[in-house]
This record gives C-alpha cells, structure tokens and sequence, in this order.
C-alpha cells in the first residue's frame, strides 16, 4: 500500500505556523494603527498630555515598523541559501 504524506507534511509548515506568521503581521499593523491614532486622535480619549501621548504614538509606529519588517524577513522573505 501507498504511504501517502500531506503535503504540509513534505513542505515542513503547518496551517497553525502559516496562521501565527500572518498574524505576526496583522499585529505589527495595529501597533501602526494605534500609534498613528495615540498621535493624532486620542487627545479626547486619554488624558495625558500632549507631548506625551505623541511620543507614545511614535513609539508604538516606529515598533510596529520593526516588528512588520522583522517578521516579514524571517518568514516569508525567499532566501538566497535555500535555492541552493
């Protein structure tokens, strides 16, 4: 008889890695989205002074950046040692 394998099996990734590499990325996106919301719109929401709740703001963009390009380099960037 035929010993089939899944093909996620012979490819080495799973549907759980696949869903946690995109979701890596839709949360780089919302530290974006919030950062960009603490910076412009929050003024009414949180009571914090100004100065402050921008530098919360651009922390949370300049960290989403990182975590968005981080993630995107180590899992879905096609590397140049694998096709060899």
């Amino acid at each position: 008889m035929l010993d089939l394998t899944p093909t996620e099996e012979r490819l080495g990734t799973s549907s759980k890695q696949r869903f946690t590499h995109y979701f890596m990325l839709v949360m780089a996106i919302i530290y974006m989205g919030l950062g960009i919301f603490l910076w412009t719109e929050a003024a009414s929401v949180i009571t914090i002074s100004t100065g402050k709740r921008q530098l919360l703001g651009a922390i949370f963009v300049i960290y989403g950046i990182i975590r968005f390009a981080r993630t995107y380099q180590q899992h879905f960037k096609k590397r140049h040692d694998d096709a060899r």
